[in-house]
């Protein structure tokens, strides 16, 4: 094995240890430092990956930006949430169980997909991440539609967090 095999082994190892800290945490802020980290791990797969500008944008972005503004969220919005619910409940198991079914399935049906196949060394140095990653964006064939209902989303969200945090008057 290569010392970069034995990294992304080590850095995946990582993203999986701290996602499921993520979810499994009763402490909200705790779980969003969690988040904090298998984030900066995927930006360390990046790396490996020798996409320098993508991981300089999961920094920014993801842990710069999203999480940090989730853990003030959460500081200042919230009170003492560890006493009022409980991590576990009794579907737990079966979640499980279904979520290691898709797995399986997800596993299988992208193995079979022809993007996944192996590509030639020659086809990847030749291209540009940066370049590709653009035309992905804004080409018609592309992300185009999934980019503008993700805007979307996101606006719709950041009107509910208004109407919500906004004050109400009496009588409403």
């Amino acid at each position: 094995m290569s010392t970069v095999q034995i990294v992304f082994l080590f850095v995946g190892f990582m993203i999986l240890l701290a996602a499921w800290m993520m979810v499994s945490r009763s402490n909200l802020v705790h779980s969003a430092l969690w988040l904090v980290v298998a984030l900066f791990g995927v930006a360390v797969l990046f790396v490996l990956l020798e996409a320098g500008y993508l991981a300089v944008i999961q920094v920014l972005v993801y842990i710069g930006a999203i999480a940090i503004l989730m853990i003030f969220a959460v500081m200042l919005t919230r009170g003492d949430v560890e006493s009022l619910t409980h991590i576990t409940n009794r579907y737990a198991g079966w979640a499980a169980v279904m979520g290691a079914f898709l797995l399986f399935g997800l596993v299988i049906v992208l193995g079979q997909w022809p993007a996944f196949q192996t590509t030639s060394p020659e086809a990847i140095e030749s291209a540009n991440p940066v370049l590709d990653l653009g035309m992905a964006f804004v080409s018609p064939d592309g992300f185009t539609v999934p980019f503008i209902v993700a805007s979307v989303l996101l606006l719709a969200a950041f009107i509910g967090a208004i109407y919500a945090a906004f004050p109400r008057k009496k009588g409403e």
